[in-house]
């Protein structure tokens, strides 16, 4: 699915992401991400092992939600809901998330602070449909 340039503006803004998985007892499991966009595939970095890894490796629908900064003609504020599946890429995870500290702490951010970090793993998700409060739902 092709990502319309408002969604894409919401993912690009800075705005954390509330990511959803699925544990293993069929629970969702939610993590706050920092999220970027990698062509038409959102994409969020971790070092470490995770939880959400876990359950993506077990489960790859996952859905996210961002809030927006607009509003809609009843005064609604907007808000970005993706479903999709995620595939995980080793390695690229501290140049992913040094990209995205630029936009999520500053132009002059280091992220990870650390000289030498773990290669980690960048997560694709190619949305399946979107939804919310916005001009893509």
């Amino acid at each position: 699915m092709l990502i319309p340039d408002e969604a894409r503006a919401v993912i690009e803004s800075g705005a954390l992401a509330h990511l959803v998985t699925i544990d293993a007892d069929g629970s969702p499991q939610m993590s706050c991400v920092w999220v970027g966009l990698d062509g038409d595939d959102i994409v969020f970095a971790s070092l470490g092992e995770r939880r959400k890894l876990d359950n993506i490796a077990r489960d790859a629908r996952v859905a996210l939600s961002m809030e927006g900064r607009g509003e809609n003609a009843m005064g609604l504020r907007e808000y970005l809901v993706v479903h999709g599946t995620a595939r995980i890429v080793e390695g690229g995870g501290p140049e992913l998330l040094q990209r995205l500290a630029r936009t999520y702490l500053g132009a002059d951010a280091k992220f990870p602070p650390m000289d030498d970090p773990p290669p980690g793993v960048v997560v694709h998700i190619a949305a399946e449909r979107l939804g919310g409060v916005g001009p893509w739902a």
